[in-house]
């Protein structure tokens, strides 16, 4: 039996399902795919770590390791032992390449899109729409990695979703590097919105649609409309911020200001109130100082943003940020820390507030299920994977809120 280790994003996790369909098609038994990360050196030391945690276990298994970190160094993959082969971001997919006897090592220079027939394991079903990135943000490697940005044909997007609906899924989550981008290079330059708005058109019968990361800088009246306005897009929104202070922003070469953020979401809360924010940070960017870390919490606490990834900042090299002042790394990680102790209670403030309320849950696995605002819920009374239910909320406990169904 074959297996895909995944980490990383939401698309790693879309391309997992490729992958998967890959190792059928190419009649692959007992293999163990790793699907590597190589968003920061950490993520890069766990998928290490997790390939020789698999051959000391059973050095008699092979091992694969495909994705972003292969691409950006496929010799450090390639030499660690056990593995087999190493696939970069475009070879990841083709099953002619989990062929025993094939080249052990395989990166090609930019990455494809792709589309997959089922997708296994998960009550909502996620859709690449887009792959790669034309920005060049000082920190980051990803665009070395994924290439250019490269948008999925509109047509494709809903024949993939009427493919899901018809096989019982309710939610999808559009993913990709850069999904604000959306249609930039394809003929007539669609936007997100416009794209949106006529997925929505034509598939009727998909109840919710949610959207993965996005960027302030990038969303037009289009996309501003349909936030406001679209019932079926889910009232949550992920944004990437990095930073709350303007002249960090501008070393990273991010394309907002902390004005722009917090006027947004301000907005935004007043015309649809139900609508909750999360956020990307990175902590311990090159220059910090207190006072602008200090930037960054005031804007979270400003924006009202609860569902927060915090990560300290990742030193990647050929990056221009690697260049720059670093900021000494138990600061980082202190900053870290404070910033999820701060989103703890901020969190628990914003369970408590939905404490009353009644909430539609997308319900998953063990009687759990998310609601509209994203909300971790746990139902009191069993209730089938992949259906949706109204739930008054009831409670809170260790993370959850608790859920009573009614009809």
């Amino acid at each position: 039996m074959n297996e895909v280790v995944t980490f990383g994003c939401r698309l790693n996790f879309y391309e997992s399902e490729l992958i998967k369909e890959a190792l059928r098609k190419a009649e692959r038994e007992n293999v163990i795919v790793v699907h590597s990360c190589a968003v920061t050196n950490e993520a890069e030391r766990q998928v290490k770590q997790k390939i020789r945690k698999i051959h000391k276990h059973d050095p008699n298994k092979e091992i694969i390791v495909v994705g972003c970190a292969v691409q950006l160094d496929p010799k450090s993959y390639s030499s660690i032992p056990g593995v087999s082969k190493v696939l970069g971001n475009q070879d990841k997919l083709k099953a002619e390449n989990y062929l025993l006897g094939n080249n052990k090592m395989l990166v090609s220079d930019s990455a494809s899109t792709a589309l997959i027939n089922k997708f296994e394991d998960r009550s909502r079903a996620f859709i690449e729409v887009q792959n790669g990135c034309n920005h060049s943000c000082t920190f980051c490697s990803i665009t070395e990695a994924r290439g250019n940005n490269r948008s999925v044909p509109i047509n494709n997007i809903i024949e993939q979703i009427k493919i899901f609906v018809a096989n019982g899924y309710q939610e999808v989550v559009f993913t990709g590097v850069d999904i604000t981008d959306f249609g930039a290079d394809l003929f007539g330059k669609p936007s997100l919105g416009s794209m949106i708005r006529r997925v929505l058109k034509d598939v009727p019968e998909l109840e919710r649609l949610r959207l993965s990361s996005i960027d302030v800088a990038e969303i037009d009246d289009k996309l501003m409309d349909l936030i406001v306005n679209e019932s079926r897009l889910m009232p949550h929104l992920h944004l990437s911020l990095q930073s709350g202070n303007n002249l960090i922003l501008k070393r990273m070469k991010r394309r907002h200001n902390r004005e722009q953020v917090i006027e947004f979401c301000h907005k935004v809360k007043s015309l649809r109130p139900n609508i909750t924010f999360g956020a990307d940070i990175i902590a311990g960017f090159p220059t910090e100082t207190d006072e602008m870390f200090q930037d960054t919490v005031d804007l979270l606490k400003a924006a009202n943003i609860v569902y927060l990834h915090a990560f300290p900042y990742s030193k990647r090299k050929n990056t221009p940020a690697a260049r720059m002042p670093q900021v000494p790394e138990n600061v980082r990680r202190e900053r870290v820390r404070n910033l999820r102790e701060m989103n703890k209670e901020m969190m628990s403030s914003f369970y408590q507030s939905l404490i009353g309320t009644k909430q539609s849950i997308l319900v998953e696995q063990n009687n759990i299920g998310r609601a509209e605002n994203f909300a971790l819920i746990k139902l009191v009374s069993k209730v089938q994977a992949k259906s949706i239910v109204k739930a008054n909320v009831i409670g809170t406990e260790s993370g959850y809120l608790i859920g009573s169904v009614f009809s």
